[in-house]
């Protein structure tokens, strides 16, 4: 098994453990069919809303149970991985025996729709910033394993449509080593969280500390630990001015809500962005776009005040790499105030509203013979 795939998780769940996932009206309606006679159905499975089809991990699954009970499932996708599906219209359809699929769809449905939301949201997001490199960041955010597969593969779906579209950087990474194959690479990404700054004293000491232990590896350095992004980070820079020089070496801002970053304040937020993107701050705001503007936490304000900062002081090549709340509304007003941003570290691509995930299948044919519940017709093919 090479590196690419020898992390992808197994079947879950396996056809012998669906009966204890699945709602129980299923699968007292395989009991029913089991004892009254089989038909061959057909299902048609959509999304309420626009989203990014992202059928694989779905399908991938419904083809190794079918697999297991030795059936054959034929699945028409027609929406291949990567695509736009509007609202209402079949990803794919689904045939099959009627007894075998009538358990699979509780399951089935949760495999398909949260990653085609989080899909298009990924998507969004790199589309609004083509210059700019994102981390999968989502795994702490997930609710288990699964989620952590389901949610990193929705980032790299919609990232190749970025990148196809608009020529994005998209993400680059992640978080964790058991989801890397999705972005061709063969362990997850990172630098240090806040408890190394805090087990090391100081952050130029964490700065060090990392570097000594992975010489090799670029330096990304959190600088909002002691409220001092400008000056621990400037710091650091000068520990290492090899680094600094040579394009390795990043600062991260991941200042909190609850204040600002060192040296600014709601006057000096205003000013910085009238000397770099006066644009940004004409006309209607709402309150919340003023917030990823000019408020406190890492806003646009604070990302142009930090590149100030490094280039006045002779690091030009240093990165900046920016987390906390990097969703797809805070993305899009990033990019409309022109934010230098380097990197963008990001679990928030995740489904906000958790109704728009579902994913819905009807059955539109009982052997070859057209019927489903009133409304929902346009499911049909179109011949």
């Amino acid at each position: 098994m090479d590196d690419t795939t020898r992390w992808q998780t197994p079947c879950h769940p396996t056809a012998e453990s669906v009966t204890a996932w699945t709602d129980t009206y299923f699968n007292r309606t395989k009991e029913a069919v089991g004892r009254f006679g089989d038909k061959r159905v057909t299902y048609a499975v959509f999304m309420r809303r626009p989203v990014i089809s992202a059928p694989r991990l779905a399908i991938d699954w419904l083809h190794a149970v079918a697999a297991e009970r030795g059936i054959q499932v034929d699945v028409d996708l027609i929406y291949p991985e990567g695509k736009w599906v509007g609202a209402g219209e079949p990803i794919l359809y689904i045939t099959g025996p009627f007894y075998h699929l009538v358990d699979l769809e509780t399951l089935l449905l949760g495999k398909l729709g949260p990653p085609c939301v989080a899909a298009w949201n990924a998507f969004t997001m790199c589309a609004d910033l083509p210059k700019v490199a994102f981390l999968a960041m989502d795994a702490r955010h997930c609710a288990g394993t699964e989620m952590q597969e389901l949610m990193a593969y929705a980032a790299a779906v919609g990232s190749e449509r970025a990148k196809r579209k608009v020529g994005a950087k998209g993400f680059i990474g992640n978080a964790t080593d058991s989801t890397a194959h999705f972005f061709g690479q063969h362990r997850g990404m990172g630098t240090m969280p806040h408890a190394l700054i805090g087990y090391a004293g100081s952050t130029v000491r964490a700065a060090e500390m990392f570097h000594e232990t992975f010489p090799t590896l670029p330096l990304t350095v959190l600088v909002d630990y002691f409220g001092r992004e400008v000056t621990d980070g400037l710091e650091v820079c000068r520990r290492f001015p090899e680094l600094a020089a040579g394009g390795k070496l990043s600062v991260r801002l991941d200042t909190p809500g609850g204040r600002f970053v060192e040296g600014l304040d709601p006057p000096g937020s205003y000013a910085v962005l009238e000397r770099h993107a006066p644009h940004s701050i004409r006309g209607y705001r709402d309150e919340t776009q003023l917030r990823y503007l000019i408020g406190t936490g890492v806003s646009a304000a604070a990302v142009y005040h930090m590149r100030e900062k490094l280039d006045d002081a002779g690091f030009p090549a240093v990165k900046i790499v920016v987390s906390s709340g990097f969703n797809p509304a805070k993305c899009h007003v990033m990019a409309e105030a022109n934010a230098p941003i380097d990197i963008i570290g990001t679990g928030s691509y995740l489904p906000e509203r958790w109704t728009e995930t579902y994913a819905t299948a009807d059955i539109i044919e009982y052997d070859g013979e057209k019927r489903v519940k009133v409304g929902r017709e346009f499911l049909f093919r179109k011949d």
